[in-house]
């Protein structure tokens, strides 16, 4: 199992070496432009004389990066050599360095170099993890066994290929940028369905029935599950970074606790469809689910002695496919319409006939457009008590016929001109066990040879056979060592591997993967969205540059009459309540004065600031009023002499006087005798 090495401390580690062990090591450049890419190749002598936990190799450089193979001789904790990528001098590295590689580690065999053990990883290694590899490598009862030819003359050589490729870092990783697509916030436990919702969306002509799905502009997105999937499409096709889907679990009534627990896929999909195909009725694109989704099959019963036969029709929008004992897809559709035989104490009871030996079964009267399959991963096991996951290997083709062998899964009155040819679009995949796990998406959004892979946030470009060979689970099996001998081959379980799969049918691609654009969605969404983008856009703005601006809070005694007799007894303003400005630090506070002027009317003249002072009750009181030295000051600097607790935000009381006309005066001149009394009236 691939797993990073956790005995390791930082830095490499004295060793102990009891005995002489001699070691050679060659590095044979590739010539590759990019990624930089190396074989080293390391032979040690003296092998069974190593009487140390840990060995390193000699350091090589790829991708001008320090590189070295660290291996247990007689295994990490495990009756098997293991052995990992080292980054040699990760000790001495910056703070916050990454690099990320693609590497296979091989032992090689002596005498039959086609029975090398080989193994190939990717990782990203960090200061965390700064070494990565396999703990169960090799049995070591093979590798010191001299007739397997990995220990030969005491000498074992070992081989590690090293591509250095560029970090895909997570924080600063531009999916748009990279791929052209965005991905979807993980809630928690939600990549489930934002594996499905991406799946969904790349559906095109499902978006544009979204999209068409009347709504109004007096919707709210939480309350509407029509207008919360309009938004989250419309953001998915336009914005630039990953899109948040909590408007869509709330609009489906999930409250926190429910948007943590990992629902059914099956489920989810089926009642997203039925509240949509639901919302559709007595609209333009009333009957788009069933269209595109829906398709018929027949259960019918057959007596085999006597003329009599019972069918019942039902419409399915996915099929469980069994996985277990079924090696591929084909496996399972005959698994499907397999025949059933009633006869013995199992008789039918035919009407009319009374009991009677039956064939029962199921064949297919039509198939959809967009076929998707549910493979049964998880099943309940009555020996165990318990639900358990199946990791059985299971094949799908990237073309399915389901018009092969004549037909033989459909009906007698299937219609034969229809050709039931799927390409595949999407492979959703579960990595974990039954208790848990990861969920992401394969998706080919124009059904080219490109792959993209939807995990949450992040969009990467894939190949097809990352995307199809890599998710069909199993078992990965080193080769026999030694053909003739009773050995048992080494294995490990593969616990990431597709779930659901999603077909389109050849003849209706063209009307399935069509263009969808701004025309397709209603003006009041599109005005909303573009609304809730510029304002977003400017928080994040408002945000980035708060650091150039302070909040100035001026109180007037307008607003110490609004106060006084409130809840706040001993206080004469709520500042919460009062007028804010938002002022540049770097601005004049005499400027300043003349934005107050055009606010309040007031002119600059017949102003006067004072300060307040926070006192021991937590109340505030003006304290003095401004010098003409501070007044002079930027707002910035009067705000860190003024604030002695450092608050991003500077308050200030305005004194207006008033004439005989009631029109503001100059304020009195204030001598250092003169004293400011407030009084409160009880």
């Amino acid at each position: 199992m691939l797993v990073p090495h956790s005995d390791l401390v930082e830095g490499p580690q004295p060793m102990e070496v009891v005995a002489q062990v001699e070691q050679t090591s060659t590095v044979e450049n590739q010539p590759v432009d990019d990624p930089p890419s190396m074989k080293f190749t390391w032979t040690i002598e003296n092998f069974t004389r190593l009487n140390t936990k840990k060995h390193y190799s000699d350091v090589f450089i790829v991708g001008s990066y320090k590189w070295r193979v660290l291996i247990f001789p007689k295994g990490n904790n495990v009756d098997h050599l293991s052995m990992y990528l080292d980054v040699a001098d990760s000790t001495t590295l910056p703070y916050g360095w990454s690099r990320y590689a693609q590497f296979s580690l091989a032992v090689v065999n002596q005498i039959h170099s086609k029975y090398s053990i080989r193994k190939d990883t990717q990782h990203q290694f960090n200061a965390r993890e700064s070494d990565w590899g396999f703990t169960p490598f090799m049995p070591l009862s093979e590798l010191y066994d001299p007739s397997r030819g990995y220990l030969v003359n005491d000498t074992v050589v070992i081989e590690a290929e090293v591509a250095v490729r560029k970090v895909l870092d997570y924080w600063s990783y531009d999916s748009k940028k990279e791929t052209g697509y965005v991905g979807l916030k993980n809630q928690g436990a939600t990549c489930y369905m934002n594996s499905l919702l991406q799946t969904q969306y790349h559906i095109p002509y499902f978006r544009k029935a979204v999209y068409h799905m009347p709504t109004t502009e007096n919707d709210i997105p939480t309350g509407s599950i029509p207008l919360a999937l309009q938004s989250l499409f419309y953001k998915l096709q336009y914005n630039d970074t990953s899109v948040a889907t909590k408007e869509l679990t709330k609009s489906f009534g999930w409250d926190t606790y429910d948007s943590f627990m990992q629902h059914d896929v099956q489920e989810l999909n089926r009642v997203l469809c039925e509240k949509l195909e639901d919302k559709m009725k007595g609209t333009v694109v009333e009957g788009t689910i069933q269209q595109l989704f829906e398709g018929h099959h027949m259960n019918y019963i057959e007596c085999i002695n006597v003329d009599y036969k019972s069918t019942r029709k039902e419409s399915f929008y996915d099929l469980q496919l069994d996985v277990k004992g079924c090696r591929d897809i084909y496996a399972s559709f005959d698994k499907y319409v397999e025949v059933e035989r009633l006869e013995g104490d199992n008789k039918y009871h035919a009407v009319e006939h009374g009991l009677q030996d039956a064939k029962k079964g199921v064949l297919f009267i039509d198939f959809p457009p967009v076929l998707q399959l549910q493979l049964k991963r998880f099943e309940y096991d009555f020996m165990r008590d318990t639900m358990v996951k199946i990791n059985d290997r299971y094949e799908f083709p990237i073309q399915l016929d389901l018009d092969k062998e004549n037909g033989k899964y459909l009906s007698p009155e299937a219609d034969r001109s229809v050709r039931n040819l799927y390409t595949l679009h999407s492979v959703l995949v579960h990595s974990g066990g039954v208790h848990g796990g990861h969920y992401y998406a394969f998706i080919r959004p124009t059904l080219s040879d490109q792959w993209f892979k939807f995990d949450d946030e992040r969009v990467t470009k894939e190949d097809t056979k990352r995307a199809l060979e890599e998710q069909y689970g199993g078992e990965e099996e080193l080769p026999q060592t030694n053909p003739g001998f009773n050995n048992t081959p080494f294995k490990f379980t593969k616990y990431s591997n597709a779930y659901m799969l999603v077909y389109i049918r050849e003849s209706d691609k063209d009307k399935i993967i069509c263009n969808v654009d701004e025309k397709d969605i209603a003006e009041h969404l599109r005005i909303r969205l573009k609304k809730e983008q510029e304002e977003k856009e400017d928080k994040r703005r408002y945000k980035a540059q708060a650091h150039l601006y302070t909040i100035i809070k001026v109180a007037r005694d307008e607003d110490l009459k609004e106060q006084i007799g409130k809840d706040i007894y001993f206080d004469l303003v709520d500042h919460d309540k009062v007028h804010n400005f938002r002022i540049q630090k770097q601005m004049q506070f005499s400027l300043f004065k003349e934005e107050v002027a055009k606010e309040f009317g007031i002119p600059v003249q017949f102003q006067r600031f004072w300060i307040w002072a926070k006192r021991q009750n937590h109340t505030y009181r003006p304290n003095r009023p401004l010098t003409p030295q501070e007044e002079a000051q930027s707002v910035g600097q009067l705000r860190e002499v003024s604030n002695k607790t450092h608050n991003a935000e500077l308050k200030l009381f305005l004194e207006i006087e008033l004439g005989l006309d009631l029109c503001p005066i100059a304020p009195p001149e204030k001598t250092k005798e003169d004293i400011l009394l407030f009084f409160q009236a009880l």
